[in-house]
């Protein structure tokens, strides 16, 4: 049994303001995913221009980056089974007003341009945005000691 996925997801500055972090993070802690890494920062544009490069000839898109300029971003990894997957389940879907209660969206935001929360959307791009922000070294191995408790035996 691997539980090794890791998933990157970043609290935006909407959600830093508003003193979110703990909430979220005890979220995905209640569902026994183990945090890997975090960080309190501050992104440079070109950092946010490369990370929201799929997004680039959308019309919102410099809003986009003026929002996610405005304060500090809280960036985080988390890992365990199917975790981007179950990561994007946990936020919601990505406007609020279709969020279920009981996601971070649903019961945080209402807005789609203050959606309190990022979370890669696959595999292959949760690996890129955890190498972007996140230096080699920076993200911890370790066995969560619930580990048996949340996981069964192959």
């Amino acid at each position: 049994m691997s539980s090794a996925e890791q998933t990157f997801i970043a609290i935006k500055p909407d959600g830093v303001q508003r003193g979110l972090i703990g909430p979220i993070i005890s979220r995905f802690e209640n569902r026994g995913f183990k945090l890997a890494a975090i960080k309190l920062v501050t992104p440079s544009k070109e950092h946010l221009e490369a990370h929201y490069a799929d997004l680039k000839g959308k019309p919102f898109f410099n809003g986009l980056i003026e929002y996610m300029l405005s304060g500090p971003i809280c960036a985080m990894v988390w890992e365990g089974r199917d975790a981007v997957k179950t990561g994007r389940t946990i936020l919601g879907a990505t406007n609020p007003l279709a969020s279920a209660p009981g996601t971070i969206r649903g019961d945080f935001a209402i807005d789609v341009g203050r959606n309190v929360c990022h979370g890669s959307d696959s595999v292959e791009n949760a690996k890129k945005e955890i190498s972007l922000w996140f230096k080699e070294g920076d993200v911890v191995s370790y066995k969560h000691a619930q580990f048996n408790w949340i996981y069964e035996k192959a």
